[in-house]
């Protein structure tokens, strides 16, 4: 299978990434990234791209399948505008491209919580974002919903690693639904869901990644 990975430079990503290039059920790579990755295989292209002026006629977004991991944090985005332009507009562009050019699945890193109707910012664009992405009518659509992400960051987020340190501790006696989310499990969600047969749209919730 053809694979296109958007947002392989950030912790889930990554971990799509290894995993995609291991998976002998998938024959290429197309992941387009603002900077170089530093990884190289014979099965992976990567495209320097602009996310505000994607290349509409790329041969690359005709995949068997198509992986978004794009997010940030209202924090390092700098502003509820530059965070709404990375964690909805960028997902938005590149499913309507793969969509237009035929790929027929997408998988998508989305929140827990995500509810276009919310009174918080967060989840109220996590939840706008699924719902354009369903109406674009995909034939398989997976919405993955992790709470607390666990993994290795290469930025240090302070908030979050003071309720990692909490979660850790607390971790064996809270609900599934309140676990750390390892990044490594999500991924392993996204590219199933992405290689599989399934139809129709699916939500995966933070119990069933902790």
């Amino acid at each position: 299978m053809k694979l296109l990975l958007v947002g392989a430079t950030g912790l889930v990503g990554h971990e799509v990434l290894a995993r995609a290039l291991e998976d002998p059920r998938v024959e290429s790579v197309m992941a387009p990234a603002r900077r170089p990755l530093a990884v190289s295989d014979p099965k992976l292209s990567a495209p320097v791209v602009r996310f505000d002026d994607l290349p509409k006629d790329a041969d690359w977004w005709q995949a068997d399948a198509a992986i978004c991991t794009l997010g940030t944090t209202i924090a390092k985005a700098g502003s509820r505008e530059a965070f709404r332009e990375v964690d909805h507009d960028y997902p938005l562009a590149v499913a309507r491209l793969a969509r237009v050019h035929g790929t027929p699945r997408f998988a998508v890193v989305s929140a827990k919580g995500a509810n276009r109707n919310s009174p918080f910012f967060y989840s109220r664009v996590k939840g706008e974002l699924e719902a354009e992405l369903a109406a674009l009518a995909f034939p398989s659509l997976t919405l993955v919903r992790p709470g607390l992400i666990g993994g290795d960051r290469t930025e240090r987020r302070r908030g979050e690693h003071a309720t990692m340190l909490v979660l850790q501790r607390l971790g064996p006696v809270l609900p599934k639904a309140w676990r750390i989310n390892p990044a490594a499990r999500i991924a392993e969600v996204l590219l199933d869901a992405a290689l599989g047969d399934s139809t129709g749209t699916r939500i995966v919730g933070s119990a069933e990644m902790a």
